[in-house]
């Protein structure tokens, strides 16, 4: 395997499209994909009664993403998930220095528009990683 591809997903549509444009790049780089979510404080529902409870915390995003990846893929493609505290750009770039990750891919949502102004997690990923970056486009235009 040659290194780490990193990916943040947080359960929408951009994420999705940004996870799935790491799965292939990944693939042709012949490394690991690693998906994670960010959390700032952790919020975790329990649902039924008796034994028959089952515990949804907002870091389940990551395992539901790497499993799906997972079931789409191929053999050969090892997927990993984790939860990592922090702002999304911050968890990335943690995660990322934790691994020693050789690429982050991140989706391109708040790239545009008054998003630009406000900031977004790729371009704080871009200004401060410590591997390669890659935008995947996720706008639908």
């Amino acid at each position: 395997m040659s290194g780490v591809v990193v990916v943040g997903v947080d359960g929408s549509e951009s994420a999705r499209k940004a996870a799935e444009a790491a799965k292939d790049l990944a693939t042709s780089l012949g490394a690991s994909l690693h998906v994670v979510t960010a959390f700032e404080t952790e919020s975790a529902e329990t649902f039924g009664v008796g034994s028959d409870k089952v515990r949804i915390s907002n870091a389940d995003s990551a395992e539901r993403v790497a499993n799906w990846l997972a079931s789409n893929t191929g053999p050969g493609l090892e997927i990993t998930h984790s939860a990592a505290r922090g702002k999304p750009a911050d968890a990335l770039i943690k995660e990322a220095m934790r691994l020693d990750a050789r690429l982050i891919v991140v989706g391109n949502r708040r790239m545009r528009g008054i998003g630009r102004l406000l900031g977004s997690v790729a371009n704080s990923v871009a200004h401060n990683a410590p591997c390669d970056v890659y935008i995947a486009n996720t706008y639908d235009d």
